[in-house]
């Protein structure tokens, strides 16, 4: 696993080991590379939110990209302290902030660190099949976290479906990699 383009290309990041067990499911260089063709420069100045972070990998690859600051959200004491590392080894601690919360209780916290003009860009990518990441998409999508045009990425296992149209959000691109499910919302409010 590795960050694929920007200032910390080919930085290889730190993997789950065993000890995370199902904790972590890294997304794939693979797929990462395609996400990041799709929103070409839209994460050139942005201020990123990554739910159910794991390793830290999209957002670190968002950094790396340009964004301007990124907010790391899970909630396993271990995968935070993995995010960390992987935040020291590109040299992004100055533009990086790790909070450790259980999400499954909703997005209320984010109000107190969110940018005055919301996150341009959040990636969520919960476990698959758990629900959470409609829950979380119904929170992003009737609360005022996201900035005008703001992008939310989805993952999720290839066969779940979700709705075109969540309130403020509409997707605007929908790709599959492997068992991976993505889909690309944007805020269209604003």
């Amino acid at each position: 696993m590795r960050i694929i383009s920007g200032s910390a290309r080919g930085r290889k990041l730190l993997a789950p080991g065993q000890r995370f067990g199902d904790l972590i499911r890294p997304t794939s260089d693979r797929a990462r590379e395609a996400i990041f063709s799709i929103l070409a420069a839209k994460a050139v100045g942005a201020r990123v939110l990554d739910l159910f972070a794991g390793t830290g990998a999209l957002g670190l690859e968002a950094l790396s990209r340009g964004a301007l600051s990124a907010v790391f959200v899970d909630g396993q004491r271990a995968v935070i302290e993995l995010i960390g590392r992987n935040i020291a080894l590109c040299g992004f601690a100055e533009r990086a902030t790790v909070l450790q919360r259980d999400l499954a209780r909703g997005l209320v916290f984010l109000k107190a660190m969110q940018p005055a003009d919301g996150f341009d860009l959040v990636f969520l990518d919960p476990p698959y099949g758990s629900r959470l990441a409609l829950k979380s998409l119904e929170s992003l999508a009737s609360g005022n976290c996201l900035a005008a045009k703001a992008i939310v990425v989805l993952e999720d296992a290839a066969e779940v479906q979700y709705p075109e149209n969540m309130g403020p959000l509409a997707c605007f691109d929908q790709r599959r990699y492997g068992e991976a499910g993505f889909w690309l919302y944007q805020h269209t409010e604003g």
